[in-house]
């Protein structure tokens, strides 16, 4: 059990040095060195986890999902919460600013992906079961939603990021939904959410005692 704990925490500290330099830098210009000189650990502990830069940035991204807010009582409500808690992260955590990053370099995202068909993934399920609820308008197609919001969102984060360095992401990211989600919701379920700017920080502030998941794929 020690021998995977400290493999859990060997990966984190890596994905986490990853994203600080990709945020920082780029994928293009990022170094392995740089990433080893932060994380604090020997070439040989990164590569049991990740086997090039190319697997560092797709650990990154694999990570972007891992954790989405808390269960609610009205799945459009999850699924709105998934974007405020996101917007919350974004200035804060290292690794969601760099997936950020990782997915909007056009070249870089040939060699290793993008967070971008998770994220609409995600949305679908959500969406989906939000319609067989009843909570969303009949016409509404959860795929074609989940594009649009995704792609505004990220419209929406990159204008904040440019501007102000992402300081009212989550003022920004709110309007967004203030804009969207009474073209989809049934009246009586929109009068129910919580489409306020400070949602994702009280969110966050009830789960600040979880660790963070982090794709555990070997033991060393």
């Amino acid at each position: 059990m020690a021998q995977q704990e400290r493999a859990v925490r060997t990966r984190r500290a890596v994905l986490e040095a990853a994203a600080i330099v990709f945020g920082e830098h780029g994928y293009a210009a990022a170094t392995v060195s740089d990433i080893l000189k932060i994380a604090g650990v020997t070439k040989g502990a990164l590569y049991f986890h990740f086997d090039s830069k190319e697997a560092l940035a797709r650990g990154v991204l694999d990570a972007q999902t891992a954790y989405t807010g808390p269960p609610q009582d009205l799945k459009v409500q999850e699924w709105i919460d998934v974007g405020l808690l996101l917007a919350h992260r974004l200035p804060r955590d290292p690794v969601v600013r760099a997936g950020a990053v990782l997915s909007s370099d056009p070249l870089g995202r040939e060699q290793y992906g993008s967070a971008w068909p998770a994220w609409v993934d995600l949305s679908v399920g959500m969406l989906t079961e939000a319609k067989e609820r009843g909570e969303i308008l009949s016409h509404v197609v959860p795929r074609q939603t989940a594009e649009l919001l995704v792609g505004a969102f990220h419209g929406v984060q990159l204008f904040s990021q440019l501007e102000c360095g992402l300081t009212d992401v989550e003022r920004r990211i709110a309007t967004l939904y203030d804009h969207v989600i009474p073209a989809i919701v049934v009246p009586a379920v929109l009068a129910r959410l919580d489409l306020t700017p400070d949602r994702g920080a009280r969110l966050f502030a009830q789960t600040v005692s979880v660790p963070r998941p982090v794709l555990a794929d070997r033991v060393s």
